[in-house]
């Protein structure tokens, strides 16, 4: 293992692309993991005593991006309002991305609900071993404790900050958008000072711009730990997992991916039906992508969602809000597809029709209302999911049963996550006339290892 990190730190000595460092890392990981596995088996002490040395590297890794995913989405919002060329039209600028979020969100639970009618998977075809079941009771025990029984109106209010500093905690589950929500007041009240006392504003936008930049520092930093974090999250998932159980839910981790891709497609045809070249986005998002793709974490890739989406012309300040916004509302893997695939497999244990229209079109009203707030960090999936079958009255254990897969599907679902805020963020610049085209279709503009 010391053999393979010395071999990561001479590649990035070596200014080999971040994306092929991440990959490598990821192979290298699984490898390693199902070799330990097949050694020493993934219940015996020996696995137990290795992977918690493996969780320094791999959970210090998750914390970092924790640490640092209240901080970056505050700063990153504030920084939006300091950009003179979104403040023009800062209404629909901002009303154009979240249409788009949560508009994308609704596809992709239609998506979801197609895909798992074609697959034509159902609950009951999940094998519920005692762990499982378990599992699943005592997370429908504490959702009910802590969220079910609220009204629609309840679960709003649940979403507005009432100590901010709090929500910076992330104590809430609807602490992000709280977070966000604080940020826009704060955002709006700067633009009123500005009006009527200049020199104040200008004061408190070079404080802000300073503390952005330091923010944005720290997250490069926590972000050239990725291969490496990568390397021990992988071996530690691969020498860990139940093989049996990916082996049975084998049947919906296939359609949790295609309907996923067909998400990813439904980008790009939104940007070449806007007169923009997908695959010039494709060649460009590639980076990001990836990170997403391997570390799990919507959030910790915002500062290169927002570095991608400048590489694609998109104006700074439209790039924050869209990068910020995506991680709290419409994110159309976790928030979309995921509930939207579960609500359809458990609806005929409780006796009602997924093919029926009314109970089709309240699950895909419900599946856009409730992507806001969804928190761009591990678990929001499950979160979402939580929140969607219990507006829909159903039985919310399945939630639990699928924690095993949970891993291996949530990779892609971040992936998506990011493509859809980056989409938003291309498709608004576009449609306001701000997109530098130059700048999108310039094939040296590309996120490269010295941006990271």
């Amino acid at each position: 293992m010391l053999l393979f990190i010395f071999g990561l730190y001479v590649m990035q000595k070596k200014q080999i692309s971040f994306s092929k460092r991440v990959f490598t890392a990821l192979g290298v990981g699984i490898v390693f993991g199902l070799l330990l596995q097949w050694v020493y088996g993934s219940s015996s002490e020996i696995i137990a005593e290795t992977t918690s040395w493996y969780n320094i590297v791999g959970t210090g890794y998750i914390r970092f991006l924790q640490m640092i995913v209240m901080p970056l989405i505050f700063i990153s919002i504030l920084a939006a309002f300091t950009k003179l060329t979104i403040t023009k039209n800062l209404g629909k600028v901002s009303g154009l991305i979240i249409a788009i979020l949560v508009g994308t969100t609704a596809v992709a639970a239609t998506v979801g609900i197609v895909t798992t009618l074609g697959f034509n998977l159902e609950a009951i075809e999940i094998e519920q071993g005692e762990a499982e079941i378990a599992r699943g009771a005592a997370m429908e025990e504490n959702y009910t404790n802590n969220v079910e029984g609220l009204t629609f109106p309840q679960q709003v209010i649940q979403l507005l900050p009432a100590n901010p500093f709090l929500d910076f905690t992330g104590a809430r589950s609807t602490s992000t958008i709280a977070v966000v929500i604080f940020a826009i007041f704060l955002g709006i009240a700067y633009l009123g000072v500005r009006r009527k006392e200049p020199e104040q504003a200008d004061m408190f936008a070079k404080i802000i711009d300073s503390i952005h930049a330091i923010v944005m520092r720290v997250v490069r930093l926590i972000i050239r730990l990725t291969p490496y974090g990568v390397l021990a999250i992988m071996t530690r998932t691969a020498a860990t997992s139940d093989l049996a159980s990916i082996a049975n839910l084998g049947k919906f981790v296939v359609a949790s991916y295609v309907a996923l891709i067909a998400m990813f497609i439904i980008h790009l045809m939104l940007l070449l039906i806007s007169g923009l070249n997908p695959i010039t986005y494709v060649k460009k998002a590639f980076p990001v992508l990836a990170f997403a793709f391997t570390s799990r974490t919507s959030a910790g890739a915002l500062p290169l969602n927002i570095e991608t989406q400048r590489k694609l012309g998109v104006p700074e300040g439209t790039a924050n809000f869209a990068g910020s916004f995506g991680l709290s509302i419409g994110q159309n893997g976790c928030a979309g597809i995921y509930p939207a695939m579960l609500a359809v497999m458990i609806a005929p244990t409780v006796g009602i029709n997924p093919l029926d229209p009314g109970f089709l079109f309240t699950l895909i009203v419900i599946v856009a209302v409730s992507s806001f707030g969804v928190a761009g960090v591990g678990g929001g999936a499950t979160f979402a999911a939580l929140l969607v079958l219990s507006a829909l009255d159903l039985p919310i254990a399945l939630a639990g049963l699928l924690i095993s897969v949970e891993p291996l599907i949530d990779m892609g679902r971040t992936a998506v996550n990011v493509s859809g805020s980056m989409t938003a963020g291309t498709l608004t610049g576009k449609w306001t006339k701000e997109l530098d085209e130059t700048v999108y279709n310039d094939q040296t503009q590309r996120l490269e290892t010295q941006d990271i």
